[in-house]
């Protein structure tokens, strides 16, 4: 599968235009090795080193889909490998979002910040996802981009006030993605799809 054919295939699925742009834009490529680049558009996770992938291309447009980016937002993701989906959301939120990308291996932390240089309005720490990033809360949307049993309290509290999480969660080989929204101080999940495998959330 090439890029036009791998939008083509997103554009049948239904997702709405402010995705299908991002996918035009971001190259899939740079964010995975050498040896990988002729797999790139493949609707397939691929490996991007130390028992990580990037995702497959259908399942993070699930992901955007559910988190439902406003232009202007701030957006936490935990376990953001190697940037691809930090510099999707960059695309969708535009300008004037900002974009926080937590990865807990250094490698991939490292790697991920070299493969969004050129986004002005992304950074990368290179720390502990369950902690969240408090220094930068409250955020309008959060990302958990690995599969985890339970949300860590800490990072559902970084939430603003009708903000939005999405998640897998759920057991090693079998998740749902979960839509959870924050409503004055309480959490109520919005919507639920079934049959997803993430890599855990270390």
């Amino acid at each position: 599968m090439n890029k036009p054919q791998l939008i083509e295939h997103l554009k049948q699925e239904n997702f709405p235009e402010n995705i299908l742009d991002a996918f035009s834009k971001v190259k899939r490529e740079n964010f995975i090795s050498n040896q990988l680049k002729d797999r790139a558009y493949e609707d397939a996770p691929l490996s991007i080193g130390k028992a990580q992938t990037i995702s497959q291309p259908y399942t993070i447009a699930v992901m955007l889909e559910m988190l439902d980016l406003k232009l202007g937002q701030k957006v936490l993701e935990l376990g953001s490998g190697s940037g691809y989906v930090l510099a999707l959301i960059s695309e969708i939120v535009g300008k004037k979002g900002k974009i926080y990308g937590i990865e807990i291996i250094p490698e991939l932390a490292e790697k991920s910040k070299e493969n969004t240089k050129n986004y002005k309005n992304i950074k990368v720490y290179n720390k502990d996802g369950k902690q969240g990033l408090k220094e930068k809360a409250p955020f309008d949307k959060i990302l958990i981009s690995a599969a985890c049993e339970i949300i860590p309290k800490k990072v559902l509290s970084q939430l603003k006030d009708k903000g939005l999480i999405v998640a897998p969660v759920g057991p090693r080989y079998n998740q749902n993605l979960v839509i959870i929204e924050r409503k004055r101080g309480g959490f109520k999940i919005k919507r639920s799809k079934k049959g997803f495998i993430f890599v855990p959330f270390v």
